[in-house]
């Protein structure tokens, strides 16, 4: 039996090894700092806390409420919400929770299909079937690789939807929430978005502000632009407090896992120090790897647009081979990606694209410069043929200079594991 948990410790290593030598550029994942990952082996991994500061089910709660307490004040004050819930244990739970709270069943909904960016949560077999919803899917532009505005309109009018639900998976433009909003209106419907993806260029400022352009609610994983523990949070109007928590705690959630609670609400004073300067770092990285991909010859999407508003880069890759492979030959020379669907896809097995993020690398200190290596690299694998394994040793040295990580109080070992026995 030991040597089945050795095997397992084994591999745990191993793992914090490949990515100490690796390029993450998974759009969905970012890295915490050294406090965070403390607090996630903590005690509060262990207990539970149902119901809410100050009125819990269970004793023992005491310094739970402090924590908790402190996560929700951060979280008003960093995006400047009426209310706050930190409960949801990750994006497609807080979604469910959001789409409960806000509709019942039968009512009609419009969102993103997948191919066009949309969340896997957003598509009639996940929250809308559970909540039987009747799914409509926004008017896409992709050549503009976003909502057609006026099409939309006329659709709201139409369709007569109870909730429209912006944000995706693909996200390189901001979403036309005020555009939407005065024929939401005129219908009668809510407006949600799912700022999973983005969460962190909202508190940092940037890409858009969605409470002030007109969402009801905002739903977001708390660790992928925002660089927390594993989890999501929902913001929303005063109005909507009571639906929305009755959906989190007893609805969709028991033990809401706080230990996360207390990495959030760290991560939530990291931002409020360092998530402006961040955010325009990430935003920055990222249109400057596309600009590089494009000139070293790839179709990077959306060139007349400047490429991308948000942390995200979409490549077309169905001339090497499509996303599929493309990915998996970058993943052996230590650059992890993903293959993505782009519109005109109908398989998501060997999609036409791929995805990159930059918010990990910014994370950790890369800047402009190391974007113009990245893209030598991805090019040298994928345009040229080079063996992956001459480019991952050039992966590694580059990685050198880039183990800790930056916009936090710490600046601890980004790789390293916390907790080695």
């Amino acid at each position: 039996m030991q040597d089945r948990i050795n095997g397992i410790l084994e591999a745990v290593e191993k793992h914090h090894e490949l990515y100490g030598n690796a390029l993450p550029m998974i759009a969905s994942e970012n890295i915490t700092s050294k406090v965070v990952r403390m607090l996630l082996a903590s005690d509060l991994s262990h207990r539970y806390a149902e119901g809410d500061v100050g009125a819990r089910y269970y004793q023992g709660c005491e310094y739970i409420d402090v924590i908790e307490a402190e996560a929700i004040r951060g979280a008003k004050e960093l995006f400047d919400a009426e209310h706050v819930n930190v409960k949801p244990t990750s994006g497609v739970n807080a979604n469910i929770a959001a789409l409960f709270a806000l509709t019942s069943p039968g009512d009609k909904i419009m969102t993103l299909s997948v191919p066009e960016g949309g969340h896997i949560s957003h598509a009639k077999y996940s929250v809308p079937g559970i909540r039987n919803l009747e799914l409509h899917e926004f008017p896409f532009d992709p050549d503009e690789m976003n909502i057609d505005v006026d099409a939309m309109v006329r659709e709201i009018k139409d369709k007569k939807p109870k909730l429209i639900l912006f944000g995706a998976s693909l996200f390189l433009f901001p979403h036309p929430i005020q555009e939407a909003r005065a024929a939401a209106d005129v219908v009668g419907a809510k407006i949600a978005y799912d700022g999973s993806h983005v969460l962190g260029l909202i508190a940092g400022n940037k890409f858009q502000d969605p409470l002030r352009e007109g969402a009801d609610v905002v739903t977001g994983s708390t660790h992928k632009t925002f660089p927390g523990p594993q989890g999501a949070i929902i913001l929303c109007r005063n109005a909507l407090k009571e639906e929305i928590d009755a959906a989190v705690f007893p609805g969709t959630v028991s033990n809401h896992h706080l230990h996360h609670v207390a990495g959030l609400a760290v991560t939530l004073v990291e931002m409020m120090q360092f998530g402006e300067q961040y955010a325009a770092q990430i935003q920055s990285n990222a249109k400057t790897l596309a600009q590089y991909l494009y000139e070293e010859g790839f179709d990077v999407l959306c060139e007349h647009k400047g490429f991308t508003e948000s942390h995200q880069i979409a490549v077309n890759v169905r001339s090497f081979g499509g996303g599929d492979g493309v990915a998996k030959k970058l993943e052996k020379a230590g650059i992890i990606t993903n293959k993505n669907m782009f519109p005109s896809d109908k398989s998501p097995e060997n999609p036409t694209g791929i995805r990159l993020g930059v918010q990990e690398l910014t994370r950790i200190g890369m800047k402009e410069s190391e974007m113009r290596e990245i893209a030598v690299l991805i090019k040298r694998v994928v345009i040229d043929g080079e063996e992956e394994s001459r480019v991952k040793e050039e992966v590694i040295e580059l990685k050198k200079d880039f183990c800790h990580v930056q916009y936090c109080f710490d600046n601890g070992d980004a790789y390293k594991n916390p907790v080695i026995m």
